[in-house]
């Protein structure tokens, strides 16, 4: 009678406690990296959707003052269509920087009558997640440039070039504004607009 003698078994080694320690710490860095790089670019993306669209709010402006758009009432005679945009940083930056007024311009002098949400104001659009406008700036031709504490950019048919006023005097011919916009996490984002009605999102 043969005897068959049993073979010891081969037993796979698991990892050790220190091993397992070792991958847990670096899966929690490289996790770690990536949430911030994705919160980082998750608000660039943010500021970038904003600028772009308060680009189209201006664009809007242009385009309904161009196509002749008439408002639902209260059209004076001899009424031109106009439309704008009107930015106040300056009275109250605590609220008013989250905000800003689409108007139309129904006594024809180039500037936003009313206060809050009254008078020619048809939309007033909030700045919600924490972003703000955070600088208004007018560029002038000569290289010099000023911060303001409105803006009010307006277009009036048959012109598609801009209008730009402010409260603060133009002390020469402007080159652009800019509107600046700023995430609570730093990536900021800005809105260029030209006399000539060009407007750029940098």
């Amino acid at each position: 009678m043969l005897i068959k003698k049993n073979k010891p078994l081969k037993r796979n080694k698991g990892m050790s406690y220190v091993e397992i320690i070792v991958v847990l710490s670096i899966f929690s860095v490289l996790s770690s990296v990536v949430i911030y790089n994705y919160s980082q670019f998750q608000a660039k993306v943010d500021i970038k959707s904003l600028a772009s669209d308060i680009a189209l709010k201006v664009i809007e402006a242009q385009k309904s003052a161009l196509s002749g758009l008439l408002p639902q009432s209260g059209i004076p005679l001899n009424w031109k269509p106009a439309y704008g945009v009107y930015f106040n940083i300056g009275s109250n930056p605590v609220t008013d920087n989250k905000s800003f007024v689409y108007f139309v311009d129904l006594d024809q002098d180039t500037f936003f009558d009313g206060s809050a949400c009254t008078l020619e104001c048809l939309n007033k659009v909030s700045i919600t997640a924490g972003n703000t406008i955070s600088n208004l700036t007018v560029f002038y031709q000569n290289g010099q440039s000023a911060s303001l504490n409105d803006l009010t950019v307006s277009f009036t048919r048959p012109n598609s070039g801009a209008t730009i006023k402010s409260s603060t005097n133009f002390t020469s011919d402007i080159s652009y504004v800019e509107i600046k916009v700023l995430s609570p996490k730093l990536p900021s984002a800005t809105i260029r607009v030209y006399p000539s009605g060009r407007i750029q999102v940098k």
